[in-house]
């Protein structure tokens, strides 16, 4: 792989130096790295899209009373801190239920308990490894979404391919937190992701979105556009859904919202209203389905810590 320097990228670029420098430290060119103080940036490396633009895509069926949901999260906020006990307790249950059910979706066959068993570091006869690292992988993604979460850190495209590598870490490496270089199809959905020649430039576009224009939603609307609009472009070849149920969970949790957990029970209505979304840029399907959740999960943790 041949590198080049910022002034010979941005000859080629056709930008200042100072720009390809300031790409560079906000992580917007893939693969680039620093010897010293010099940006070493690799030959084939795609020019950002210009994230000053204004992207205005209109989307539909945005508007939903988010009073329930926000007068719930206000009362769990006055427990706040919660004790070491009930933490403890309702994270070993969420990591069960959401690495359980985000596998599951996906066609994984452990069940709950045997999910629990494998967390805990026990092999079970007649299952594969690939659904014992699914299991695991899925763990140490949650904890890594934690811990940036805890250390106050905006969501970027090197954070979301780090989330996607530790999902198919030693499944499939070779793929693993890379965007795909192929077309595919989505079995079941109307809607045919896009071709693999911009997946980059779709994907900056979302991230220039996410970052701008969401900004002016309600945390729960921008979750479901973060996941929904990274679903549609399907970036990866495998580990897009359980990839987007984290980045999904990241935003509400980084709003201080409780995390998720999309049941495998309505897994027909989950891909229905995103097929929807996808085809028809309408989301009150899938916003009143994740709000459906997000009251369960907010009843959950009210019923422990009352």
């Amino acid at each position: 792989m041949k590198y080049l320097t910022t002034k010979e990228v941005a000859s080629k670029w056709n930008v200042n130096d100072r720009r390809v420098r300031a790409l560079c430290e906000e992580g917007r060119v893939d693969g680039a790295f620093k010897v010293g103080k010099t940006w070493m940036i690799a030959e084939d490396a795609s020019k950002p899209y210009d994230a000053r633009k204004v992207i205005n895509k209109e989307y539909k069926g945005l508007e939903y009373d988010f009073s329930k949901i926000d007068s719930m999260k206000k009362i769990i906020d006055q427990h706040r801190p919660l004790s070491t006990n009930v933490v403890k307790t309702l994270r070993e249950k969420l990591i069960v239920d959401w690495t359980y059910n985000s596998n599951a979706i996906e066609g994984n066959t452990l069940t709950m308990s045997e999910t629990k068993v494998v967390l805990e570091g026990i092999t079970i006869g007649g299952k594969s490894l690939t659904e014992h690292l699914e299991a695991i992988n899925h763990k140490e993604a949650i904890e890594y979404l934690e811990t940036i979460i805890k250390e106050k850190k905006d969501l970027t495209e090197w954070i979301l391919k780090s989330i996607h590598q530790l999902i198919l870490k030693d499944i499939d490496d070779n793929n693993a937190g890379k965007y795909r270089n192929e077309n595919v199809t989505i079995s079941g959905a109307s809607h045919i992701p896009p071709n693999h020649m911009i997946i980059s430039e779709l994907m900056q576009k979302l991230f220039a979105e996410y970052g701008r224009e969401w900004n002016n939603y309600h945390p729960v609307i921008k979750a479901c556009l973060l996941h929904g609009e990274f679903v549609k472009i399907h970036p990866f070849f495998d580990g897009n859904g359980r990839t987007a149920r984290l980045i999904l969970n990241f935003e509400l949790m980084k709003y201080g919202y409780t995390p998720i957990v999309i049941t495998k029970s309505r897994r027909a209505e989950y891909y229905e209203a995103l097929d929807l979304a996808h085809t028809t840029s309408d989301y009150s399907k899938f916003i009143q389905l994740i709000s459906d959740f997000l009251i369960d999960s907010e009843l959950l943790w009210l019923r422990i810590i009352n």
